[in-house]
């Protein structure tokens, strides 16, 4: 008998439904406290960029933050990343990068900010404090930029702009179960907390783009006055797949090279649905999967499964994310003889120069604490 997992995550989700109502109260109450400056911001010595959502999972805030702080670094400023650093081995401040190397270990950062670094090469660090963490990134590097990776929820440290983005799947959801917040659906947040963003980014990925619901669509008006007199303006994106990444060889091959080829796809990735999309679209076969859970530190174990499913499934190669490869790439002497790749995807605007334009426009205008 085939086992419906959704089914089965539906009822555990059912579960802790009566936690709901407590969760929202608290939230409430936080971001009351914050509005009316019982709970401070504090400001440091730099221009912070925030990038956020209101959901858990992936809304493409990784993709977001390589893209902005590549348009920072081309346009003069001197930029640093700061992460809280989900799914690592350690807490507290740890020093990822100066910008020349990385100083410390996958496991010990976590995936995202590993990531940022080797496509962006700033300094970076990670901190459950953004304040904490952002004092002492700073007195480590000379910088005058700090952008933030999932920090909306974070209040306590001030931010110039503040910048939400929306995966467009999660907005369709029919599920009233993940629309709800947690621990059941997926919102850590109502959607009235937009009206704290300065720009919005709604990103489709590799979807068509699609009407929101009715009932979403005051929240996300373009070129209008909010509810609380603020102008803000919201984006539309995109993922676009710029090839395959032979993490061995550093080469970067077209799309077209691969298409019928029967690949193992390994993905550890919030919403693989995407992934999974593209590679479709691209004329990948993805019959052979392995899918794993969010964050995934492989194991010695898990390597040897991924070994025994490319032998046994008797594929040219192992597709994955690039998130999953800069972990599987600390496996370099177990998988020598399997050819790995990675899709590289990069986000993409369709009113890129408006973006771009919005984006400085707000930095140069001075938001009050």
């Amino acid at each position: 008998m085939k086992i419906n997992k959704r089914k089965i995550v539906d009822a555990l989700r059912l579960a802790t439904l009566p936690l709901v109502p407590v969760y929202v109260l608290i939230t409430v109450i936080r971001n009351f406290l914050f509005d009316v400056k019982i709970f401070p911001s504090t400001k440091v010595e730099a221009t912070v960029i925030s990038v956020g959502n209101l959901t858990v999972g992936g809304s493409g805030k990784t993709p977001l933050v390589i893209y902005l702080t590549k348009l920072l670094k081309q346009n003069g400023k001197k930029v640093a990343v700061l992460s809280r650093g989900y799914g690592r081995k350690t807490s507290g401040f740890v020093f990822v990068s100066d910008g020349n190397g990385i100083k410390t270990n996958i496991e010990d950062c976590g995936d995202e900010i590993y990531q940022t670094v080797l496509e962006c090469s700033v300094p970076a660090a990670v901190s459950e404090s953004r304040v904490k963490g952002a004092k002492q990134l700073l007195a480590k590097s000379e910088v005058d930029t700090l952008v933030l990776d999932d920090a909306f929820q974070h209040r306590w440290i001030f931010r110039d702009l503040d910048i939400l983005i929306f995966e467009q799947r999660f907005l369709l959801e029919a599920s009233p179960l993940r629309r709800t917040f947690l621990p059941t659906g997926l919102l850590r947040e109502d959607f009235s907390s937009t009206k704290r963003a300065d720009i919005i980014v709604l990103n489709r990925k590799f979807s068509e783009q699609k009407e929101i619901p009715e009932r979403l669509q005051k929240y996300f008006k373009k070129d209008s006055k909010r509810c609380c007199g603020q102008d803000r303006k919201v984006f539309t994106a995109r993922y676009s797949a710029k090839g395959f990444f032979d993490i061995k060889k550093k080469t970067l091959y077209e799309a077209k090279e691969f298409e019928g080829q029967k690949s193992l796809v390994i993905s550890g990735i919030a919403n693989p649905h995407s992934f999974f999309k593209a590679l479709e679209q691209l004329n990948i076969d993805t019959e052979n999967r392995m899918i794993f859970r969010d964050h995934k530190f492989y194991t010695s174990e898990d390597i040897q499964n991924i070994r025994k499913q490319f032998y046994a499934t008797n594929v040219h190669s192992v597709i994955t994310t690039q998130k999953d490869a800069v972990k599987l790439m600390q496996f370099k002497k177990e998988l020598d003889d399997i050819d790995i790749f990675y899709l590289k995807i990069e986000l993409q605007f369709d009113k890129e120069e408006e973006f771009t334009n919005e984006i400085f426009k707000k930095l140069s205008e001075p938001k009050k604490k």
